[in-house]
């Protein structure tokens, strides 16, 4: 199953500091794969949403242990750490069919 988690961070945020802090999750042991990514530079068309600042892009290798991540001490940290830093976050929890 796929996590994808959307930020949007306040003005003025410590950009390397959130991305540093986020990249930790991609390295918990549960997590099968993960990256942090930005914006594409792709044109823009009337379905695309660019108004994001960074997407977190975290694959599991069953809902268990997603669920498991949920309550991981790093993901703890991870919100309390930048919680502060974003403005709004959307979540995309997806499966393959």
């Amino acid at each position: 199953m796929t996590h994808n988690v959307f930020f949007w961070l306040k003005e003025n945020t410590m950009n390397n500091k959130f991305e540093s802090e986020a990249k930790k999750l991609s390295e918990i042991d549960i997590v099968k794969s993960g990256s942090l990514r930005k914006l594409a530079g792709t044109p823009e068309r009337p379905v695309t949403d660019k108004t994001f600042t960074y997407h977190l892009c975290l694959e599991f290798s069953s809902i268990e242990n997603h669920n498991a991540y949920q309550s991981h001490e790093t993901h703890h940290h991870f919100i309390n750490e930048c919680k502060e830093m974003w403005e709004k976050v959307v979540v995309y929890d997806s499966e393959i069919i």
